[in-house]
């Protein structure tokens, strides 16, 4: 992958700042379609995967709409579109929760922890395709980037 100067064809930025907050942009960006490209042989969506993960996390307890939306990665997802096609694949459930009739029960299926499990597999023979950095590397990264959240 060529510089971010090279990639958006801008050789100079105001200050150093502004030049990682759009490289931040630009490989979220990058990294999104890297691993879209990665989830489409096993017809997930990125929203699709990124619930299955929040549901297994939880499992064997049920969780509620709202409590996945607030672990999401993106919270403007449409959550309720993307469990729907979720129980259409097989790989959730939703129960009408019995003490209130306004909340609904999601589990993940064991064919969601299946399909889960192939996903992370495949990553993980993959792992240099999505991301060559060193654990000390992302260790820093992940420090700087929740750094960048503290504002």
């Amino acid at each position: 992958m060529a510089s971010l100067e090279e990639e958006i064809k801008q050789s100079r930025f105001d200050n150093e700042q502004l030049k990682a907050n759009l490289n931040v942009l630009f490989t979220a960006n990058w990294l999104y379609h890297k691993i879209s490209s990665a989830l489409k042989p096993f017809n997930v969506t990125h929203e699709q995967f990124n619930v299955l993960r929040i549901l297994k996390g939880s499992a064997p307890e049920s969780m509620c709409q709202k409590d996945i939306l607030s672990r999401m990665i993106a919270p403007n997802s449409n959550v309720t579109l993307i469990i729907k096609k979720l129980v259409i694949k097989k790989l959730v459930t939703v129960v009408q929760s019995e003490s209130d009739k306004r909340e609904y029960q999601i589990n993940i299926t064991d064919a969601g922890l299946t399909l889960l499990q192939a996903i992370e597999g495949n990553f993980k023979e993959n792992n240099r395709a999505h991301n060559n950095l060193t654990a000390s590397e992302a260790f820093h990264l992940n420090a700087l980037l929740d750094k960048i959240r503290e504002y």
